[in-house]
């Protein structure tokens, strides 16, 4: 193929997403009855109003971080899975903490830091180098993609809580497609360590209105993700989009995920798709 066919895939900024998402959740939010605030989520052990405070947590977490938007070092946290623990654990002591908050005041917590979240996010430099992004590899990540994820989280456990009440989700292309791009660059570090001749392409087809087009090129150090044509590859995966956001956030079990996609070609190189990885769990 030819590399001028392909071009990097493009900076995903989303800052003005995150008032226009928040206002659809509280607006969710101060209808729902007793009945439903105690309702089951996806999140194993944790009600609406559990997720609700999660978010608020998450809030909390963003508007504490340092001016340079950098996470600093955390003690006793030296792998994947140090990380997963630290943050699960932390994550349970507060909505275990929360609990006795009454959901009109989680509700006035979630408008107040929710303004504040986006005052925040729009005084960043967005092209600068802020934290790694773990699931999207060790290096330093351009402060947009951090934000693009913190926008993935608020936008996946919302989705939780429609579910638990039985309303659609947000999946319009405008709030949706920028989730699907943010988990599409967890691909080349999914890919690491998987073997091909250099130039190889897998081509990743996710379908519906908020999908488009993923290509990994097999690179001299690793896999490298394009946009672009790929009239020739050595393997097309093609998904739904609402397969996906449930794959890469670990929604769907690998036996149910591998039934689901449609496969042409070296299929030993689509497979590790189903690893792919975008959320710390």
């Amino acid at each position: 193929m030819k590399r001028d066919s392909l071009k990097p895939v493009e900076p995903i900024l989303v800052v003005e997403l995150f008032p226009r998402e928040r206002d659809h959740l509280l607006t969710l939010l101060a209808r729902l009855s007793p009945e439903e605030w105690n309702r089951p989520t996806a999140c194993a052990g944790w009600s609406v109003k559990d997720v609700a405070l999660h978010l608020l947590g998450d809030d909390i977490g963003l508007l504490s971080r340092a001016p340079d938007f950098k996470f600093k070092p955390i003690a006793g946290v030296e792998s994947w899975q140090d990380l997963v623990a630290f943050i699960n654990h932390n994550n349970k002591l507060w909505v275990q903490a929360m609990r006795r908050m009454s959901t009109g005041l989680l509700v006035e917590l979630l408008a107040f830091t929710g303004q504040k979240v986006y005052q925040r996010l729009r005084s960043l430099d967005l092209f600068a180098l802020g934290s790694p992004v773990s699931w999207a590899g060790p290096h330093l990540a351009p402060i947009w993609l951090d934000v693009a994820r913190e926008y993935t989280e608020r936008w996946m456990h919302h989705q939780h809580i429609r579910e638990a009440v039985h309303q659609p989700g947000l999946k319009e292309p405008s709030f949706f497609g920028p989730v699907l791009a943010t988990f599409g660059r967890a691909l080349p570090h999914t890919y690491r360590t998987i073997a091909a001749p250099k130039g190889a392409v897998i081509k990743v087809v996710i379908s519906g209105e908020a999908g488009g087009t993923w290509l990994l090129l097999k690179e001299d150090e690793g896999w490298g993700l394009y946009q672009g044509q790929a009239e020739n590859f050595n393997t097309l995966v093609t998904m739904d989009q609402e397969f996906t956001w449930r794959l890469f956030t670990k929604g769907i079990r690998r036996d149910e995920a591998e039934k689901s996609i449609l496969i042409e070609g070296n299929r030993a190189l689509a497979l590790p798709i189903l690893d792919a990885v975008a959320i710390i769990a």
